[in-house]
């Protein structure tokens, strides 16, 4: 296999305010959620399914709570307990309405498999909008991202969706001092031109003693239909098991890199300050 190497900034955006937070290194991955997923599948029955969501507001952890399948049904299905100490929930809403905004910023998230990431003009006057609270500036924004997380570059494309449609009141996640961030998405690898695979995502984020936690959920092969998940996989197909793994495993990667470095990032250039 190809060893991966860091995509450089250009000249341009090593003059960027955030710059010095490219190293072309990631911090090390949480070793206790790479040891789970490293020992193989998990046990399909402890898989939960989208419209079993709300089962992530209930106290205490799932016994899946870091795992990867395939389900009945033949979906994919992933589970990531990510840890982030010292990150506020503020913190991570900010990240998602920021970083969106311009490539150098997604790609110091992930220097190895991070290529490009746009958005609409419609969405980046959003997301500038200093009128429009944070979270609003998620929600119904769509991500064009171009990512390798271990089978060769994809072209992604990520539509963000309101709380309410991924099965969670605000007022629920308020009392759980939690917060979700998700939607649906469409991937194309571009070595294996087979076809857009669908998904949906879920990071549940609450607070912890020393930080946040997110617990991250995909179920490959689903998309939201009309305001509900629905897996549209052709009859007795089945997603490849190497695909969730290798999703579940770049995910503690890239999620532990950004706990590494986001809170001295928003402290110099999200604290009380305008998304610009």
């Amino acid at each position: 296999m190809k060893e991966k190497t860091a995509m450089p900034l250009n000249e341009i955006e090593n003059k960027r305010a955030y710059a010095k937070y490219y190293t072309g290194q990631m911090a090390k991955p949480n070793p206790e959620q790479m040891a789970k997923l490293l020992k193989g599948p998990m046990d399909a029955g402890l898989a939960i399914y989208p419209q079993e969501a709300a089962k992530l507001l209930e106290p205490g952890y799932m016994e899946g709570e870091t795992g990867y399948c395939i389900m009945e049904n033949g979906a994919g299905y992933l589970a990531v307990n990510n840890k982030f100490p010292g990150v506020t929930l503020d913190m991570i809403k900010w990240w998602f309405a920021w970083h969106p905004l311009e490539q150098a910023r997604y790609r110091i998230w992930n220097p190895y498999c991070h290529q490009s990431v746009a958005v609409s003009d419609q969405d980046r006057e959003k997301i500038l909008n200093p009128d429009i609270p944070v979270e609003n500036k998620i929600a119904d924004v769509v991500h064009f991202v171009m990512e390798d997380i271990g089978g060769g570059m994809e072209d992604v494309v990520i539509h963000f969706r309101p709380t309410e449609e991924l099965g969670f009141s605000k007022e629920a996640l308020a009392a759980q001092h939690a917060y979700i961030i998700g939607g649906y998405g469409l991937t194309e690898n571009r070595a294996r031109p087979t076809g857009k695979t669908p998904a949906i995502m879920m990071h549940y984020y609450r607070e912890t003693e020393d930080g946040i936690e997110s617990r991250t959920r995909f179920w490959l092969g689903y998309r939201i239909i009309k305001g509900q998940p629905v897996c549209v996989l052709p009859e007795g197909a089945k997603v490849p098991e190497f695909v969730p793994m290798g999703l579940a495993l770049h995910n503690v990667e890239e999620f532990s890199h950004l706990a590494s470095f986001l809170p001295q990032l928003y402290r110099e250039l999200g604290e009380s300050k305008p998304i610009q």
